[in-house]
């Protein structure tokens, strides 16, 4: 680079608004080491200007990326001998795909397509995959609309052997150390939120069975967190809702005994092994934050790990017993730490600003107290314009963690309030699970009881209210501005359910599941229920502008049922904005992210000003 090239970069740099520096900044993952090569690793960066995958070679410091692809690639694994990295190839975001793989040191060759980790495996929707530490076996989980879940058996050279099938959701939990056992999450109970486990051998014969049913109807869920990291150890670490929320255990899988580990942390409880089966890093979130903590298995003890305030978004322990962990607050940009008081990976070029810090409210709702997270310009008093940005999922949750697309909102002047909605995560399992049947219309009750708050106590202005949301949060919103078109003065939604009934036919085959459990059904068994969630049934009420940006590659929130209100839209000459673009559910593309955000920004503006 020349000087003089060297300053115009350096002026545009300066020209450019924070908000935009905040998704320019480069930023990467917690790095993925490999169990028998730790000095290996794998990690996702936005560096290019695309999310891509890179390896990491610690020994030497070198930095490589490993996947070039225009639409970006974040589904990685790398094997545990550390010498293949596995990538999910799919089309244009479309989430349809192969697995490929590529020797760890390979060369990225501009063009170039690596070869198929399994041959003789059709394309399919990812269920899970877990490889072996000989490197020629992995255990790969498929979802396809007309196979259901098959769970395969792959050796290098051999036809992959399949030993499971069901038509309801399953995937593959994890892979013994020594490679007898199968761990398997399952639904063939008919309740995509609650999983029941199964553990087989390579043949894929049965070896235990753990499933929290009761009566027939499954009320708790199990989820698989791995085996013992230790050949000929059979314990298997789960995570379990007998409390009402989630918990690790610790399940002797050929014996059946079970380890309750009875933490006393309020909030969820996750855990992973340290490396050598002897303690466990437990994850403890609580209230929108979140920390660390080390379990000893032999004595029980519990010793907290020291991490700043905020969020920890990942954590992993290495074999020399240090912890690295990705943290951030919704002031402070993310960060790979490390508890030796190091940053691990700190990627080259300009860093990101930070943002205003979050404050807390609890408002009493119908079904009970509603976390609400808030942030407003500093110095400012209001009533302020107030954007509701509403998270997905639904089994999803805000936290005080670091969020480019509310801080853009900030800088411009608005504040912006997110509601932990029930069917939100962190609360216990009873909020979570209360959304059922009434879909929608119970979390847009609690998000009525925040915006009532918002307004009566002084920070929000009524006539400068804007709904909006991505993927779930993009359905409340549409869903929000039909049912409630008096309370919103703007409706912006990104990638969401707008025609519920077309949006099942046409999504793919997991969330048909998730569908069926959360309403009772399919359109044809419950059209009344189907027909009281849908933001269709209710557009010719919206009274306000209405934005929305879809992918036209998007299995989740399919292109169709969005054409289908729009054309609605449409035929009434209602004020409305479409914008489409060649990705799946959301971009992964740092200059399709920054043109969606302006182009809401610039919605907002010209239907309320500045």
């Amino acid at each position: 680079m020349t000087e003089s090239t060297r300053s115009i970069a350096e002026q545009q740099q300066a020209d450019m608004p924070d908000w935009e520096k905040r998704f320019r900044a480069p930023r990467v993952s917690l790095p993925d080491w490999a169990e028998d090569a730790p000095h290996r690793s794998l990690f996702v960066s936005n560096a290019t200007g695309t999310y891509e995958l890179y390896a990491w070679d610690r020994a030497t410091g070198e930095q490589r990326q490993v996947t070039h692809r225009a639409n970006g690639t974040t589904d990685g694994v790398l094997s545990p001998d550390g010498e293949w990295i596995w990538w999910f190839d799919d089309k244009d975001g479309d989430e349809f795909g192969i697995w490929r793989r590529r020797p760890f040191g390979a060369a990225l060759i501009a063009g170039g397509v690596d070869d198929p980790a399994v041959p003789g495996l059709e394309p399919s929707y990812p269920a899970g995959l877990t490889i072996g530490r000989d490197g020629r076996t992995s255990v790969v989980g498929r979802s396809t609309d007309d196979d259901g879940s098959t769970i395969h058996v792959a050796r290098v050279g051999e036809a992959p052997v399949e030993i499971y099938r069901h038509r309801e959701s399953a995937g593959v939990g994890d892979l013994s150390h020594d490679g007898s056992l199968i761990a398997v999450e399952h639904t063939e109970h008919g309740d995509a939120m609650h999983s029941a486990l199964r553990v087989l051998r390579p043949d894929g014969s049965t070896v235990a069975e753990l499933d929290d049913t009761e009566g027939g109807t499954v009320e708790l869920g199990l989820e698989v967190l791995g085996f013992a990291p230790v050949d000929g150890d059979t314990r298997l670490l789960i995570g379990h809702q007998r409390r009402g929320r989630w918990e690790p255990l610790v399940w002797e899988v050929t014996t059946g005994k079970e380890t309750d580990l009875g933490l006393d942390l309020p909030g969820d409880v996750a855990a992973e092994w340290y490396p050598d089966g002897s303690a466990l890093l437990i994850a403890h979130s609580f209230e929108a934050r979140s920390d660390l903590w080390r379990y000893d298995l032999a004595s029980g003890g519990l010793t907290e790990v020291p991490t700043p305030p905020g969020t920890v978004s990942g954590a992993t322990a290495r074999p020399d017993g240090t912890v690295e962990y990705l943290w951030s607050s919704a002031a402070e940009p993310s960060a790979v730490r490390s508890t030796t008081g190091e940053i691990v990976l700190d990627p080259p070029g300009q860093k990101s600003p930070g943002s205003v810090p979050v404050e807390d409210v609890w408002v009493e709702g119908p079904g009970g107290r509603i976390h609400a997270l808030i942030q407003k310009p500093a110095g400012t008093t209001g009533p302020l314009p107030t954007v509701f940005e509403i998270h997905g999922g639904p089994t999803w949750h805000d936290s005080d963690s670091f969020a480019a697309g509310p801080a853009a909102w900030v800088d411009h002047g608005y504040a912006v309030v997110r509601v932990n909605y029930r069917g939100s995560t962190g609360y216990g399992r009873a909020w979570t699970d209360a959304l059922k049947h009434r879909v929608g219309l119970i979390e847009l009750e609690d998000i009525a009881a925040v915006r009532e708050w918002a307004v009566t106590s002084g920070l929000a202005d009524p006539d400068r209210l804007i709904l909006t949301g991505g993927s779930w949060g993009g359905y409340l919103t549409l869903l929000g501005v039909g049912t409630q078109p008096d309370a919103w003065a703007l409706g912006i939604a990104a990638v969401p359910v707008a025609d519920y009934v077309t949006a099942y036919h046409d999504e793919m085959e997991a969330l048909k599941a998730m569908d069926r459990t959360l309403l009772g059904g399919t359109p044809e068994e419950v059209p009344e229920r189907f027909e009281a969630s849908s933001p269709l049934t209710y557009v010719d009420a919206v009274k306000v502008p209405v934005y929305i940006s879809a992918g036209v590659n998007d299995p989740r929130c399919p292109i169709r049922q969005i054409d289908n209100y729009v054309t609605r839209l449409a035929a009434r000459e209602a004020v409305h904005e479409v914008y489409r673009y060649d990705a799946g559910h959301g971009s992964l593309v740092v200059d399709e992210r920054i043109k969606q955000v302006r182009l809401e920004l610039d919605f907002a503006e010209r239907h309320l000003g500045k």
